[in-house]
């Protein structure tokens, strides 16, 4: 009886033993994974794209921009507002305002990588929405292959329109979108795609 015991206390302790060692590796995975390979985030783009861009914007918006400053380093990164949001704020670069069915194109600063088989998907602000401002698009698709891209690293833009009665104005650095990123799932005996990413936006399919 006592032989049984023994037996059935380095049982016990054996079981917990592999319990802890697997739920400590798995831990040391998940810690590792996290420190130092990323999953998804945001990223400044270069200085060099994002004056190309900047110009870019400012001359072909010049009628409508009241305040801008060629500085990228000022411009938060995307971000979420409270604990729980699902979406993460993009903000402008510069101060503008957009009277009734005037639109502008805004270089955000901002490039994201993700998984393989996400996304990052940009939808109208709610309060600018109840605004009638909205993106042109209506919703944005922005593809895990599109990051580091080669025509422009991956730079993102917000396209707004102003469909309401009013002029709406947008300050340096106020929240002027939202984006979110979510999974993709992809068809069953597809027809693999071999095409690798060279531009941008509209780049593709054509």
């Amino acid at each position: 009886m006592e032989n049984f015991i023994v037996k059935l206390i380095e049982s016990v302790v054996f079981a917990l033993l592999f319990i802890w060692m697997s739920y400590t590796s798995q831990g040391i995975a998940v810690w590792i994974k996290s420190f130092f390979i990323k999953s998804r985030g945001f990223e400044k783009v270069s200085d060099e794209q994002w004056k190309k861009d900047f110009n870019s914007a400012l001359n072909e918006y010049k009628n409508l921009i009241v305040i801008a400053e060629n500085n990228n380093d000022g411009i938060p990164l995307p971000k979420r507002a409270t604990k729980h949001a699902a979406g993460y704020d993009v903000f402008s670069p510069f101060e503008f305002t957009l009277n009734p069915g005037e639109e502008i194109k805004i270089p955000t600063g901002f490039k994201a990588y993700m998984e393989d088989d996400e996304k990052l998907s940009f939808y109208t602000r709610s309060g600018n929405g109840f605004k009638y401002v909205r993106l042109a698009n209506q919703v944005g698709i922005g593809d895990s292959d599109y990051y580091e891209c080669e025509s422009n690293e991956g730079h993102y833009w917000v396209k707004l329109r102003n469909e309401g009665t009013k002029p709406f104005t947008a300050t340096v650095n106020s929240a002027i979108a939202q984006c979110i990123f979510t999974k993709v799932l992809f068809a069953d005996n597809e027809e693999k795609a071999e095409e690798t990413r060279v531009g941008g936006f509209g780049s593709t399919s054509k």
